[in-house]
């Protein structure tokens, strides 16, 4: 399993009329958790793009359990718990650093493809390299 966490203040334009967190924004913030634990385990995202490699997103679920507020300081914890599937499932958790409060949950799933071909590949072996070791 390879878990990362991330930290986020919530910026003024990230929240709507009722000065909630928008509710469009939890998927940036996952897209952040996810980019962050790949550079975590030393394969940055552009590496895999470098190498003819795209992570699409397939499938991608939130729940909203407690709004987020302005100025709060956001702990974007990210896991993943599969290593040789061509379907990588990324699950998150958003957390209000300050309470440890759960205030989202989600996952997002990807399929890895070609980049030219834009056809299912099977993980290339920089992935498998880079996540293995949280694997054993």
């Amino acid at each position: 399993m390879v878990k990362h966490v991330t930290e986020i203040r919530v910026r003024y334009a990230d929240t709507d009329k009722m000065q909630f967190v928008y509710n469009g924004k939890y998927l940036e913030y996952f897209e952040v958790g996810r980019t962050e634990l790949l550079r975590g385990t030393g394969l940055p995202y552009a590496e895999l793009e470098a190498a003819g490699y795209q992570l699409p997103l397939i499938e991608a679920k939130v729940r909203y359990r407690s709004p987020g507020r302005y100025d709060d300081l956001l702990q974007i914890e990210a896991v993943v718990d599969t290593l040789r599937s061509a379907k990588v499932r990324i699950d998150y958790r958003v957390i209000r650093k300050e309470t440890e409060e759960v205030i989202a949950t989600g996952y997002t799933e990807h399929m890895f493809i070609n980049s030219e071909t834009k056809r299912p590949v099977k993980p290339p072996q920089m992935y498998v390299d880079a996540l293995a070791p949280y694997f054993e």
